[in-house]
């Protein structure tokens, strides 16, 4: 033990440890802290089993789309408790989306994010956003069903960026369909800038909670007052606060360890979350479905109509950043007591309600494609008539293709994308071919699983999916081409 001591006072002399830890261990904390203010460390903690976990996984990875897939069956049957290491980086994932969700809720029950913690608020905001992020592209590293529809639903919503959306996607993508490219550039987000953009966010977020302290249960009575808010704060902390260590930190580890402990034991019951199958366009045999903490999303999706997708997609992510961003700003004082604030009791109950049932509607809702109809629904017979043969071709390559598992003909086909009865109406020949190419709008991109004369073929039989008496499609500012003047549904 004297020479463990020796060396302790050694190094601290050389480094400074005991003067960057001390600060944290003895700043004092309102004794009135205690089990509600324990969802940050939870949080903290998962972040690190994170970063603990995926650096193992890294090393065992194939960040390649011809042999992800393969490399993490490998990791799961043969590396020795690597199903385990992956059960663990998968469910702790979960874990820390919903502790951060809690410890929000929590912040927002309190008003905690009130003067002078505007500031605290906000980085945990980019901190909530980061987060996901790192959720949505650790689903995309299983490089499985579920990771091929996500990308092109997240495809499909950059896409529709007003002016930019083209060249976003192509960046995302990196290039205009999913392809090899696509898990290299989300496996460098994965591991390298999304977890190097939050730790840096949690210092900033961590330099805020100790500057400006942790706040007060909340009292009825009690309001903030900017102009003396934080004298009176210190002062009472002063004389009847508490130091974090030990008796906050001694909470903290009690839950933390709780917590561990439960993920462990689902981790090592449930093993790790996928992959599924193999990511195929074409595959009728699917199922695909976000991981739990985007399923609201997916649930909301599928009640949306189509029309107000893009702009509910577009607008809403950017008004709930918005306003979570500018809610200090504009309530920095005021009541914190969840007693004197109805409107944000409501607020809260509302939205964890609503994320709830969209929950549970995206893991119940039937998947809306028949996946079936590319084998038992056939081309109306009226639709081939007085078709030339590249046409009639056309009408075959999309039955096989298995167009008709997620587009309607003659009011039979899946629901998952918009009917082609009128098509022609709404898309040019050379927007029917970058959609069959490229894919967006929830569809998935068939330029590597058709060839050009297939395309090409689809894109003659479609360009005749105009109702009676409609004119076709026409790009912005050219003539009608003369073949498709008689472009009518017979």
């Amino acid at each position: 033990m004297n020479l463990l001591r020796q060396a302790w006072a050694w190094l601290d002399d050389r480094m400074g440890i005991s003067g960057l830890i001390k600060p944290a261990m003895t700043h004092r904390v309102p004794r009135s802290a205690k089990w509600w203010y324990v969802f940050g460390s939870a949080t903290l903690m998962f972040f690190c089993l994170q970063v603990v976990t995926g650096i193992c996984l890294a090393t065992l990875y194939a960040p390649s789309a011809a042999e992800a897939w393969q490399s993490l069956e490998y990791i799961d049957r043969q590396v020795p408790y690597g199903w385990l290491m992956r059960a663990l980086h998968g469910w702790s994932s979960n874990a820390m989306v919903l502790m951060m969700v809690v410890h929000m809720g929590q912040v927002f029950l309190h008003a905690t994010y009130r003067f002078p913690r505007e500031m605290t608020w906000i980085l945990g905001v980019v901190l909530a956003g980061l987060t996901l992020g790192l959720a949505f592209t650790g689903q995309v590293m299983r490089w499985d069903q579920d990771a091929f529809w996500g990308l092109g639903i997240g495809a499909a919503i950059v896409d529709r960026m007003p002016f930019i959306g083209n060249e976003m996607r192509n960046a995302m993508l990196g290039g205009p369909i999913i392809g090899g490219e696509t898990l290299t550039r989300f496996f460098a987000l994965h591991v390298f800038v999304l977890p190097g953009l939050t730790i840096v966010f949690i210092g900033g977020h961590l330099m805020m909670v100790l500057r400006k302290g942790i706040s007060e249960m909340p009292v009825a009575g009690q309001p903030v007052i900017p102009a003396s808010y934080q004298t009176e704060y210190h002062a009472r902390v002063e004389s009847t606060g508490v130091p974090f260590w030990p008796n906050a930190a001694s909470r903290d580890m009690v839950f933390c360890g709780g917590i561990l402990l439960v993920v462990v034991g689902i981790a090592m019951w449930m093993g790790p979350i996928g992959p599924k199958a193999f990511p195929d366009p074409t595959m009728i045999d699917t199922n695909p479905r976000p991981d739990y903490p985007f399923l609201w999303v997916f649930g909301a999706v599928s009640l949306l109509p189509p029309s107000t997708e893009t702009a509910v997609m577009l607008i809403a992510p950017i008004v709930i950043g918005g306003v979570l961003v500018l809610l200090p700003l504009i309530f920095s004082a005021g009541e914190r007591a969840p007693s004197k604030r109805p409107l944000a009791m409501v607020a809260l109950i509302l939205t964890v309600t609503s994320i709830g049932v969209l929950t549970w509607e995206g893991y119940t809702s039937p998947w809306s494609p028949e996946m079936d109809a590319w084998s038992s629904t056939p081309t109306p017979p009226e639709y081939l008539q007085a078709l030339t043969p590249i046409e009639v071709q056309g009408a075959i390559v999309m039955q096989y293709a298995q167009c008709r598992n997620c587009h309607t003909l003659g009011g039979a086909g899946g629901l998952r994308g918009p009917s082609l009865d009128d098509v022609a109406t709404r898309l040019t020949a050379d927007q029917l071919t970058r959609q069959v190419q490229q894919g967006g709008g929830n569809m998935p991109a068939y330029g590597k699983s058709l060839s050009s004369a297939q395309t090409e073929a689809v894109v003659a039989f479609l360009s005749t999916r105009c109702p009676n008496g409609e004119q076709g499609a026409v790009t912005p500012g050219a003539l009608l081409p003369p073949s498709k003047s008689r472009r009518l549904v017979r």
